[in-house]
């Protein structure tokens, strides 16, 4: 008797454990930005993209790989079959917006409002990113890994990063600030 309430006792225990450990899943559904563990290993030596330094002093920041997260205001075929993209950057908000806090599933990664200039990246998509109902487009969120080269966009002079890495949300997986209006914080 005493071992089946043990049995009993550890089985109840082990599912209530299962369930609370939660996975974010590829578009992140959690109260806070959960980092695959592959883009935990591209981070390992990046640093967050700031438009300003970058203006200030563009050979520092053409030493070491940069992170970045981007809105798609355009895509075109790029060179030796990657995708060429325009993207409005933004920031990452410190915590995801909810529609319900009691369900991680209701949240989504939460990008700011505004716009801190725009940056070109080339960048192999997956198959899935590349073509498809989810596919990288106009108003996706990417988060991009990589490093600038020297040249720039031929149209607005803007930078352009060649991705090493990226992390792709298609339009309505993800928010901007201005949803806060209908989800909570």
């Amino acid at each position: 008797m005493i071992r089946r309430i043990f049995f009993l006792s550890f089985a109840a225990f082990a599912c209530a454990f299962l369930a609370a450990c939660h996975s974010a899943g590829p578009y992140g559904h959690a109260v806070t930005y959960a980092p695959l563990s592959d883009e935990q290993d591209a981070l390992a030596t990046a640093r967050e993209y700031d438009p300003v330094m970058f203006q200030r002093n563009p050979e520092e920041w053409h030493k070491s790989p940069v992170s970045l997260f981007g809105v798609v205001t355009k895509r075109a075929p790029g060179a030796n079959g990657a995708a060429y993209l325009t993207v409005s950057v933004r920031r990452l908000e410190p915590r995801n917006l909810c529609e319900n806090m009691n369900d991680e599933d209701s949240c989504r990664v939460t990008v700011s409002d505004a716009d801190f200039g725009v940056v070109h990246a080339l960048v192999k998509l997956r198959p899935d990113d590349d073509v498809g109902p989810k596919s990288v487009g106009v108003n996706s969120l990417l988060r991009f890994i990589g490093e600038f080269g020297e040249e720039v966009d031929t149209g607005d002079g803007a930078p352009i990063l060649r991705a090493s890495y990226y992390r792709h949300w298609p339009p309505f997986f993800y928010v901007t600030k201005s949803a806060a209006r209908d989800m909570r914080q």
